[in-house]
């Protein structure tokens, strides 16, 4: 445990230190209250620079905390949390943790809402790196898919995507429900051709499924799809996936995120992954994100395999299976 109460699990991958570090923060927002939501995003990227982290990624609705069935006094909060009334704190107290080649960070991954029409929010993730304005439409991934009581506060950032080159390779990034979705995952990995996605996410642990015919029965479906979606998607895309997830209850309703934030290698094994019910940071130094893609490859090409089979759609990023 840290002076600053968090666990940190700080593993090494490689001996190569051009490799890539990253920080991840299997962390808990509370709600209502973006303030002690800033305090902690920012103790933790601090622990993170000192610790030689190169990008550090937080949690989906990691300033505001997750939406509730109240939805006057929900709105009300979510509009002091949005992200816009908080540029001067991620300018000042944030962007300094950055470095400009002899230490500190080169990215902080932030999720959180931004103003779209008619009073509602995008739920937009965006990268800190000092490299132009964040908040531009062409600097945030905004989801795609909605769930849920998200439906009433936010609007679907439709067809979009988001990459980042960085030198440690191409990162795409995707928020919480919109990884179940097999058609955004493939253009990643396909089209755009990326390293590794960036997933963060406020996924929720319980869900019932019983099939009492066969004696099968669970109350935590959804992290139960947590551990079973991630590896399969890394696999059959052969991409990195770095996954962030809140922990903890939702300081309103009780609703509990069941954390288990981690780093699932292009084979799919989950090389390191954080609590289910307690705040953890996961760093992973030296990770060599091309050669590791490159030599799940040498087995099974599957971008090629793929391609030999379908071919695009005219202009657009979709496919279909050749014929004759």
């Amino acid at each position: 445990m840290s002076k600053d109460r968090f666990q940190i699990v700080e593993r090494s991958y490689g001996d190569d230190d051009q490799g890539l570090s990253v920080g991840i923060a299997n962390i808990h927002a509370s709600v209502p209250d973006v303030e002690a939501n800033k305090d902690k995003i920012l103790r933790v990227a601090s622990l993170f620079a000192e610790r030689g982290v190169d990008y550090a990624i937080f949690p989906e609705f990691c300033l505001s905390g997750y939406f509730w069935e109240e939805r006057e006094r929900c709105q009300e909060y979510m509009n002091s949390a949005v992200t816009e009334e908080h540029v001067d704190w991620i300018e000042s107290e944030l962007e300094p943790l950055l470095g400009d080649g002899d230490g500190g960070l080169e990215g902080i991954v932030l999720n959180n809402l931004r103003h779209a029409a008619d009073g509602c929010y995008y739920n937009s993730s965006f990268v800190v790196d000092g490299g132009g304005d964040y908040l531009a439409d062409e600097s945030t991934y905004d989801k795609v898919f909605l769930p849920g009581i998200e439906r009433e506060h936010t609007v679907s950032g439709r067809d979009d995507r988001l990459l980042l080159d960085t030198r440690h390779g191409r990162f795409g990034f995707t928020s919480c429900y919109d990884y179940l979705f097999s058609a955004l995952m493939r253009e990643y990995a396909m089209v755009d051709e990326c390293d590794a996605i960036i997933q963060v996410a406020s996924w929720r642990a319980e869900a019932a499924r019983e099939y009492p015919g066969l004696n099968v029965r669970t109350g935590h479906y959804y992290a139960d799809l947590w551990d079973t979606v991630i590896p399969a998607v890394s696999a059959t895309n052969q991409v990195w996936t770095f996954g962030c997830n809140a922990v903890g209850e939702h300081g309103v309703t009780g609703a509990r995120f069941c954390g288990g934030s981690g780093i699932w290698a292009p084979s799919g094994l989950c090389l390191l992954q954080a609590s289910r019910t307690h705040e953890e940071l996961l760093i992973v130094h030296n990770l060599d994100v091309a050669g590791a893609r490159d030599s799940e490859q040498d087995d099974f090409d599957y971008a090629v395999d793929f391609k030999e089979i379908y071919r695009p759609l005219g202009e657009s990023r979709g496919f279909s299976r050749e014929v004759g």
